[in-house]
């Protein structure tokens, strides 16, 4: 029978359960306890696993079965998205103001209780300085109105979250981030846990062994380092034309 395992602060960052370990309900909770130092969740997800609470509960670390990922290529931009992309309301950037989208992706969930605590933040700005978590913005005139955030490991991006306060600001962020992975060769977005918003983007479910294998192989695949700073731009440029080109098997190559 699957048990959880607890973590001391003062474990080794790598001191993590087989996700295989996990619990059936809630789905993929797998440990408690630990930090939220760099090196421990830069190696949780290296492992498919990632830190998942709220104010008050002890840090919970968690790897579902299945998990719902986007594969480049295959994001669905509607006709209405289209349409926003070549009117060129927004602009988009990246890394331009990622403390003011994550503040944001947590302040549009302070009502219903939200896993970014200020632990939270504080940790993933951590990160940000470090290099390995990354924002796409949304602009409309000089106020930020959308954006999406996440770590990038390897050839791996690992969405955390997004927000919108304006119509399509939260879809034209995904659509520069797939865009920006496609460009820098990245093999798989990471989108944690199935919902119908993603399923209507283009999302698909991958069993927990084969998401493993797949990051375990992806993260360990380097990338030419480079800076993501960038923009403001149009977004007309961001009108992909979507090719059903990706295949599953294709992210472990």
């Amino acid at each position: 029978m699957p048990r959880l395992t607890l973590l001391r602060p003062d474990d080794p960052p790598e001191t993590f359960p087989d996700p295989a370990q996990a619990l059936d309900s809630p789905n993929g909770l797998l440990a408690l306890g630990g930090d939220l130092s760099p090196e421990r969740l830069l190696a949780a997800y290296r492992r498919g696993i990632f830190p998942w609470y709220e104010d008050g509960q002890p840090i919970m670390w968690w790897s579902p079965d299945p998990r719902a990922v986007l594969l480049p290529g295959e994001l669905h931009v509607s006709r209405s998205l289209r349409r926003t992309l070549r009117s060129n309301r927004y602009m988009v950037s990246a890394d331009r103001d990622f403390a003011g989208v994550i503040s944001a992706c947590a302040g549009t969930r302070a009502l219903q209780g939200t896993w970014i605590t200020a632990e939270m933040r504080a940790a993933y700005l951590e990160l940000h300085e470090l290099g390995h978590a990354h924002s796409i913005e949304t602009w409309h005139g000089d106020r930020l109105v959308g954006g999406v955030y996440g770590l990038g490991i390897g050839r791996v991006f690992f969405g955390e979250s997004m927000f919108s306060t304006e119509s399509d600001a939260s879809k034209v962020a995904l659509a520069a981030l797939m865009r920006e992975l496609t460009e820098r060769g990245f093999g798989l977005l990471d989108c944690q846990i199935e919902t119908g918003h993603l399923n209507s983007l283009g999302s698909r479910l991958m069993g927990r062994t084969e998401f493993v294998s797949a990051v375990s192989r992806l993260t360990a695949s380097p990338l030419q380092e480079s800076s993501w700073r960038s923009g403001p731009r149009p977004t007309r440029s961001l009108v992909p034309s979507i090719k059903p080109h990706a295949r599953l098997h294709d992210i472990a190559t």
